[in-house]
């Protein structure tokens, strides 16, 4: 199970926890991500209606993501809340979680080959990874699309050495689509002709770039479409915008015309392979 670097949780950090008990005034739930670590749900802080029963809502053993929102180290005392998390920040956080305990088995893996046992790997890299990404498996990310040397000043050669196949095999970049459409127009006899090396020059002026992926296709005249696949959105908004004032130059000084139709962003993910 994976856990967090810190002692205790930040007061508004969002928790993975189990239900321990329940009581008529509320619910104790072990922290699962902080080892040895309970809090306390006032039946307040249950639901945005009157509760009745907290039976309806909550179960023993049951796994609820939780919002902090008193932290008193002191006294070792967590207070959480079930009704200020939607169901966006759940999602959110079930997906982190998901993240963690990936991170965890591949450093499993890493640690297995090299003869550590798994809380020497927590101590040598999760918690400086954590410490500096946030997330491990965010590090993890980094190193599969911009190469081990960014983790050279936070983990040992020993480690990269470890890591870096099992990176390479299973860790997957996500990347962001972005689509829109021209509608292009030149009313001459080469206007066919003009738009292709418009989209062309344009399409391999951006393909150069890293991790960059740009294709055009012909939807019926006057209506092309264009994908365009970065590493984060802001990138791929950025080409798409390059692009366009490539395009839109070029068809300009044809004696043409050429509009842009914004369409939705879609989320993929890759998975990149060993080198």
């Amino acid at each position: 199970m994976p856990r967090k670097a810190r002692e205790y949780p930040e007061e508004g950090e969002f928790v993975v926890a189990t239900v321990k008990s329940i009581h008529p005034y509320g619910a104790f739930l072990k922290l699962d991500e902080y080892p040895g670590k309970e809090g306390f749900m006032h039946i307040s802080e249950v639901a945005s209606t009157w509760v009745k029963n907290i039976r309806d809502y909550v179960k023993e053993g049951q796994k609820i993501v939780a919002k902090v929102i008193r932290v008193d180290p002191s006294k070792g005392h967590i207070d959480l809340s079930l009704k200020r998390v939607n169901q966006q920040q759940r999602k959110a956080k079930l997906q982190e979680y998901k993240r963690a305990q990936k991170a965890e088995n591949l450093l499993k893996m890493a640690a297995e080959k090299i003869g550590k046992d798994f809380e020497t790997a927590w101590k040598e890299v999760w918690v400086p990874l954590e410490e500096e990404y946030g997330e491990v498996y965010a590090a993890f990310e980094d190193a599969a699309q911009n190469g081990m040397e960014v983790l050279e000043d936070l983990i040992s050669k020993e480690w990269i050495e470890a890591l870096k196949p099992i990176i390479e095999a299973y860790v997957e970049i996500p990347t962001v689509t972005i689509d829109a459409e021209f509608e292009i127009t030149v009313p001459k006899p080469n206007g066919i002709e003009i738009i292709k090396e418009a989209l062309i020059r344009a399409r391999d002026r951006v393909n150069e770039e890293k991790d960059i992926d740009v294709k055009f296709t012909y939807q019926g005249a006057p209506r092309y479409r264009i994908d365009i696949t970065a590493p984060d959105y802001y990138k791929a908004e950025e080409v798409l915008e390059d692009i366009a004032e490539e395009i839109l130059r070029v068809i300009k000084e044809a004696g043409g015309e050429a509009t842009l139709i914004r369409k939705e962003k879609r989320i993929k993910k890759v998975k990149k392979r060993g080198k």
